[in-house]
């Protein structure tokens, strides 16, 4: 609500310091746009995959969780209250890695924002740079966004320029393609030559930042799976050496209700 007022507030303002001047104001519709983007289309779908297969992993787990819980009440009868205690120790342990897993993937600065950067960032500044160029081309004053939070009471079709954002990324696509193809082509006539430090010079920032970006990814996904491994096969060692001491204190009851 505060960000509409001072949007509101600062486009009086420019009106009112500008009234000897004709204000060219035009919107957009993000979503709109957005969604006339194949790629975007492509990489939500790539994101959805992943975050459901996250969240299936983590139901999975707590569900593992419940049934020990389950397995523990009808335990309990048959086991020492050391045993007991450290049973649900084993149960408390891992409803902390599955919150620590839980906040791994989605948490402020967890695989899934990682991933939308990835993804998502690159076709976004693709959208913004296209409408500051369509801004500065055709001098407006004021670009809004339709899909915003700011509420538009009523908008005139003809200010709309979100097919011409649309146009402008589809040129630019094709432009970068073009380029790309160019660069293949180059490449494929120096397969054998090593890569020049003035090639190496010519990487965008944005290329280097998404390989940096992969690669802590991954080192990241690695390092999880390696824990989870661990504490599995730690938790596993465990439960076989736990049932093993049922049985035998099931044993040494039986034996002793015998020589009674």
């Amino acid at each position: 609500m505060i960000k509409k007022v001072l949007l509101f507030a600062f486009l009086i303002l420019s009106f009112a310091s500008n009234a000897q001047k004709a204000q060219r104001i035009g919107y957009i519709d993000m979503e709109y746009i957005l969604e006339n983007v194949p790629e975007y289309k492509e990489a939500q779908a790539k994101i959805n995959a992943k975050a459901n297969g996250w969240q299936n992993n983590i139901e999975k787990q707590l569900k593992e969780i419940e049934d020990l819980k389950a397995e523990l009440n009808n335990e309990k009868a048959l086991l020492t209250e050391e045993l007991i205690f450290e049973k649900e120790e084993d149960i408390q342990i891992l409803e902390i890695e599955v919150k620590k897993l839980q906040a791994s993937y989605f948490g402020v600065n967890g695989d899934l924002y990682f991933l939308r950067q990835q993804l998502v960032k690159p076709i976004q500044d693709l959208v913004y740079n296209s409408v500051q160029d369509i801004a500065t081309k055709r001098k407006y004053d004021f670009v809004l966004d339709n899909s915003s939070s700011l509420i538009m009471l009523y908008t005139n079709k003809a200010y709309d320029i979100s097919d011409l954002i649309i146009t402008a990324i589809n040129r630019s696509k094709k432009t970068t393609e073009v380029e790309e193809k160019r660069n293949k082509k180059g490449e494929q006539k120096n397969e054998s030559a090593v890569i020049s430090e003035e090639t190496q010079n010519k990487l965008t920032d944005r290329e280097i930042k998404q390989a940096e970006l992969k690669k802590k990814i991954e080192d990241k996904k690695a390092a999880q799976l390696k824990k989870r491994e661990e504490l599995k096969a730690a938790i596993e060692a465990k439960r076989q050496k736990r049932i093993q001491e049922i049985e035998d204190a099931k044993k040494a009851k039986e034996e002793k209700q015998e020589n009674n």
